[in-house]
């Protein structure tokens, strides 16, 4: 027969009032942080929750106040180490000023960033931090629900067309820019990018891309290939990079082409990881065989050999931005004039000349 421990019931208001002498009006009000209640109440009932070990019921509180004191965040990807960075940044600044972080995945999908949006609102979170997985205005009424329930919304990463609310992000056109020329100027003309971002066909034009970095990164490059004076190859942007799988496919098509490229572009570091284990398997060498740049600055870039060229940007410093103006915006303070964020690139050891077969195409 199994001995049970038996359950003691949990200390309620009442029994806070009781141990406080006061009346469970006047214990609700100073628990709950709501309403006016003298100093000695405040302090008796603050030591009897103390000795009774009484914890706050924080739906009833928030049902009160109108404020859960939670921070709803939505990332693209969960396991990229970019948001995981960023996501420190906002749990950071959240802590200090008494919030807490309720995270959810969307993994690029936009069905299950509504999803999260939808849940989110129902928890009564007191506002939102996305980073949305499209910017096309069709795609984000969810979004435009969150202001119309009330609550504060900011955008990390990515903005939205036509939806009027900050955008903590970097503009990267001008680093992709200085990127692809430092590989043009190495001598190469076959330079390929390759992304995450979910596309229905083969990428045609910057312009379809919508409002993010990725737009900003392939406008950059072809503001480079233009003043080199070197025609731009739409073909070797590479789009739909979303597992192991699809990479293994993107690398196959490109060494596929009767002219391979002589550079690779990662989008982000778990891109970058993948194409260096494919490369590695075909026996390409960096710099030797192929150049390589990778965006986002993480340790272990400095630690394989040669160690990587990359496109850094202050993640960290971003999530601590849009954590501290969405809290401003919750508290209706004034949050100042939003920071302005910078890539800027970090120069190694994966760019050289190209190989003198690619010098001869």
């Amino acid at each position: 027969m199994t001995n049970l421990i038996p359950r003691s019931k949990a200390p309620t208001v009442a029994d806070v009032a009781r141990a406080a002498s006061v009346s469970k009006a006047q214990a609700a009000r100073a628990l709950g942080g709501y309403g006016a209640v003298s100093e000695e109440v405040q302090t008796r009932v603050n030591a009897a929750a103390a000795r009774l070990g009484y914890r706050p019921n924080e739906l009833a509180r928030s049902m009160n106040t109108g404020r859960s004191n939670t921070i709803g965040v939505i990332v693209g990807d969960i396991e990229n180490p970019h948001f995981g960075l960023a996501l420190r940044g906002m749990a950071d600044v959240a802590r200090l000023a008494g919030y807490h972080l309720l995270l959810s995945n969307s993994d690029e999908k936009l069905s299950a960033e509504q999803d999260a949006v939808r849940v989110m609102l129902e928890k009564r979170v007191d506002g939102i931090i996305v980073a949305p997985s499209s910017s096309a205005a069709k795609d984000n009424a969810h979004l435009a629900q969150i202001l119309a329930d009330g609550r504060a919304l900011k955008l990390f990463d990515r903005a939205v067309d036509g939806l009027d609310v900050e955008a903590i992000c970097v503009d990267f056109t001008a680093t992709a820019r200085e990127a692809t020329h430092a590989l043009l100027e190495a001598g190469h003309r076959r330079i390929a990018y390759v992304t995450s971002m979910r596309c229905e066909g083969p990428y045609r034009h910057a312009d379809d891309l919508g409002l993010t970095p990725v737009a900003q990164r392939v406008r950059g490059m072809e503001l480079a290939f233009a003043e080199a004076g070197v025609p731009f190859d739409p073909s070797l942007i590479k789009v739909n990079a979303i597992d192991e799988q699809a990479i293994q496919r993107i690398v196959s098509e490109l060494w596929q082409l009767p002219q391979p490229p002589g550079a690779l572009i990662a989008s982000d570091s778990l891109i970058a990881m993948s194409l260096l284990r494919e490369l590695a398997r075909r026996e390409l060498r960096i710099p030797q065989d192929l150049s390589f740049v990778m965006y986002d600055n993480f340790p272990w870039s400095e630690l394989v050999t040669p160690p990587l060229t990359v496109v850094a940007q202050p993640v960290y410093e971003m999530g601590q931005e849009a954590a501290r103006r969405l809290i401003a915006e919750i508290r209706q303070e004034e949050a100042g004039p939003l920071k302005s964020f910078n890539a800027w690139l970090i120069a190694r050891g994966s760019i050289a000349p190209p190989a003198q077969a690619d010098q001869k195409r």
